[in-house]
């Protein structure tokens, strides 16, 4: 099958990667093909089930016209900083134009060791892979900027995380993967020259309609996108879990799902994730975080915004954040209540009350009944890891489309069993 592959960051971006073939699987099985993101790229979904397609989905095939890397980024990971990451687990096979004109990469997630994997074994097993698949199908079904995925495939393997899992690859589509993280790596490692390059690349590929050098405008285009990703991830009580610079997408679309959960009881101050000791990450931190990192970006650019001289430039335009995040923010909670939401997000907190069913409560039409409830996903994870795919199957088509109540699902839009949110954790599964 004919991918249409147009390799814009091989082409425009040499050392900004390495060359690497994914490692392959031993007994790959298909799990899952989004059939509707599948014709969305121009691919035919029932290709992707035959033997050659599950070929390419688990590693064991490179389709013509890609050319697999793993791409170079570093990083900040809470708050410290990691002057290389990379790619330690995953390949881009390459960018395919969708049905909409719209440039995508298509990168297999779990498909062994890279050159950036640092002692890693470079895979993923089938819990974090189903996760990442039905939280980004959630998102989508929520109108809030994501990627998505293609496939979720089992190895054969048996990998070592939580004890014995099996492995598992995702196949990944994003509007592109350039990150935060990948304008610190230019900017530690490369030349000026270098960084122009990739600032010209992300405008042409995310901002087209910026004048060429004005990257004073591509950073307020990037907090622009960041306030509005923030504001509908608070909105419906989102908590990503591990808001590293390497986690925060230059495209304004959320990415890299690993320990994230949603709220049950509203509660500022919850953290989910396991590795988040600290609760850096906590939910009412988020808009926080993410104008850290978008400042970040902003030291990245002073050398292509006139250097020392631009500072206070810089500075207000990440500073503009909190007004747009609190606009935009402002704006979702009108459209979910009638009701002010400081006073009624007060109450919520006061009371112990269901962050979605409050709303929900309060104004049937444009709050969603269906969201990826953490029990629930609990309990579809423990089931696919046991071969048993139905309760996934069920859940994903529920926040594919959570505004239309379906009858007999009540059982979906239920609060969590008493007792199970407190203690539980989200692990990122590497």
């Amino acid at each position: 099958m004919d991918w249409g592959f147009d390799n814009t960051y091989v082409r425009d971006l040499p050392g900004f990667y390495r060359p690497w073939r994914p490692g392959g699987s031993p007994a790959p099985e298909l799990v899952v093909v989004n059939d509707e993101l599948a014709l969305e790229l121009g691919l035919d979904p029932a290709w992707l089930r035959s033997p050659d397609g599950v070929a390419v989905l688990s590693g064991n095939s490179v389709p013509d016209g890609a050319e697999p890397i793993a791409q170079a980024y570093a990083g900040h990971q809470f708050g410290q900083l990691s002057p290389m990451l990379g790619d330690g687990r995953a390949v881009l096979l390459g960018e395919v134009v969708d049905k909409h004109g719209d440039r995508r990469d298509v990168s297999l997630k779990g498909s062994g060791r890279t050159p950036f994997s640092r002692g890693g074994d470079g895979k993923a097993v089938i819990g974090p892979v189903l996760r990442e698949y039905l939280m980004g199908e959630a998102m989508r079904g929520l109108g809030i900027p994501t990627t998505r995925a293609l496939a979720a495939v089992t190895t054969g393997e048996t990998v070592m995380r939580r004890g014995r899992e099996p492995g598992a690859i995702l196949t990944r589509v994003a509007s592109s993967h350039l990150r935060v993280g990948t304008f610190e790596m230019v900017r530690l490692h490369g030349n000026e020259e270098q960084l122009r390059q990739l600032a010209d690349y992300a405008m042409a590929r995310h901002y087209p309609g910026l004048d060429a050098g004005d990257y004073a405008g591509f950073l307020s285009a990037v907090v622009s996108r960041q306030a509005q990703l923030i504001a509908a991830w608070m909105s419906v009580g989102f908590i990503h879990g591990v808001m590293n610079t390497d986690n925060m997408a230059i495209s304004g679309e959320t990415i890299d799902y690993g320990p994230c959960a949603f709220l049950d009881v509203y509660e500022p101050e919850q953290v989910f994730s396991s590795i988040d000791a600290q609760g850096r990450y906590r939910y009412s931190q988020q808009p926080a975080i993410a104008a850290w990192n978008l400042a970040r970006l902003a030291e990245t650019l002073l050398p292509l915004m006139g250097g020392d001289a631009a500072v206070d430039d810089a500075t207000g335009r990440v500073e503009a954040f909190f007004d747009e995040y609190g606009a935009a923010l402002a704006e979702r909670f009108k459209a979910k209540t009638d009701s002010p939401a400081d006073s009624l997000l007060s109450r919520m907190h006061a009371d112990g009350l269901d962050f979605t069913n409050t709303f929900r409560e309060l104004q049937p039409e444009g709050n969603p009944i269906y969201i990826p409830r953490n029990h629930l996903v609990e309990e579809a994870l423990a089931a696919a890891a046991r071969g048993d795919y139905a309760p996934f199957q069920q859940l994903l088509e529920l926040v594919r489309d959570p505004f239309s109540e379906r009858p007999g699902m009540e059982r979906y839009a239920e609060p969590a069993p008493a007792g199970f949110t407190e203690g539980y954790l989200t692990f990122c599964g590497t």
